[in-house]
């Protein structure tokens, strides 16, 4: 606030004070239309705010007055039978435990190695694509958080494996 008006309502007054006086020099620009000097801000300024408040009555009959206050057209809606429907269903049994798969249980380096099927004519090629298989069985973020211990010991002892055969192939 600006001695005792609002920043906007200054501006508004100075943009008046600055038509009349270019209405008193008769400097009118080319462009503008004579009798158009004010703008719509002037206009809804000297609109009467009793008006205002009469017309937004008359619009809001068919509302109802909860719905008037902040926050209380959303419970004017809220279908409440509809919600203690929900409220009143019955708790859904917990999940039950999931099982280990049977793969998860071997976890012994020989039992891995069998999986893999490691053979001297594996190339790097062949040695990658049974790596990337085995994680999509394996891999402790697609298995249970119980199971999730087995599943990297799994993926770490295949790991070892096949990184071990990759360095015994020829270098050429």
């Amino acid at each position: 606030m600006l001695f005792g008006q609002s920043v906007f309502q200054s501006v508004l007054e100075r943009l008046k004070a600055e038509d009349k006086t270019d209405e008193d020099a008769g400097a009118r620009a080319a462009h503008r239309v004579p009798g158009l000097g004010t703008g719509l801000a002037f206009d809804v300024m000297a609109f009467d705010v009793m008006a205002l408040d009469v017309m937004a009555l008359d619009v809001m009959e068919g509302v109802s007055a909860g719905s008037q206050r902040v926050g209380q057209a959303y419970f004017d809606n809220l279908d409440l039978d509809a919600a203690a429907a929900i409220a009143e269903e019955p708790a859904a049994a917990p999940p039950p435990e999931p099982v280990m798969p049977d793969h998860l249980a071997r976890i012994a380096p020989e039992e891995i190695a069998a999986e893999l099927a490691i053979a001297a004519a594996d190339t790097q090629q062949t040695l990658n694509e049974k790596r990337r298989a085995f994680a999509k069985a394996n891999h402790p973020d697609g298995v249970a958080e119980l199971f999730r211990d087995n599943a990297n010991r799994r993926m770490m002892i295949a790991n070892l494996l096949i990184d071990e055969a990759m360095r015994r192939l020829p270098h050429s």
